[in-house]
């Protein structure tokens, strides 16, 4: 249950900073991350990052693969909705899908450099990861554990 609520939590970061659709002159910023397809096949290797790695991939003990696909697709649903998608987040708000975890300021940091290592690995421009990174960071103080 813990995996799936740090799968949740982390599709809900990536949405939460996601929040205001970043825009260029005339494409979305969905649009110049090349669409739905794009934004899968990078949660996809992200989430796959965190699993694997030392430290995050403890909040993936226990869950099963079909909750893992569904805290992937709210990942996916949020990052097209935030970027200016036709998707919808369904999902719940990032403090609630968070709370309890005991996610640290070191796990977000951690979290954070594999979501900078992802966007290089699939060559984002500069730019692009500017803005995702906008809407991302903001959402630390609702899914850090400040107590912990």
């Amino acid at each position: 249950m813990r995996l799936v609520s740090l799968i949740a939590a982390i599709a809900g970061l990536a949405a939460a900073l996601l929040i205001t659709p970043a825009v260029a002159k005339d494409k979305s910023l969905y649009e110049r991350l090349g669409g739905y397809d794009a934004i899968a096949a990078v949660t996809d290797d992200f989430l796959d990052s965190l699993e694997k790695d030392d430290k995050l991939g403890r909040f993936f003990h226990g869950v099963s693969k079909d909750s893992v696909m569904r805290i992937r697709q709210h990942v996916v649903d949020l990052i097209c909705a935030k970027t200016g998608g036709p998707c919808y987040y369904t999902g719940r708000d990032m403090k609630t899908v968070h709370e309890g975890l005991g996610i640290t300021k070191a796990d977000w940091d951690i979290m954070v450099k594999r979501f900078g290592e992802t966007l290089a690995r699939f060559k984002v421009p500069e730019q692009e990861q500017k803005d995702l990174a906008g809407l991302v960071v903001p959402l630390e103080k609702q899914i850090v554990d400040h107590a912990s």
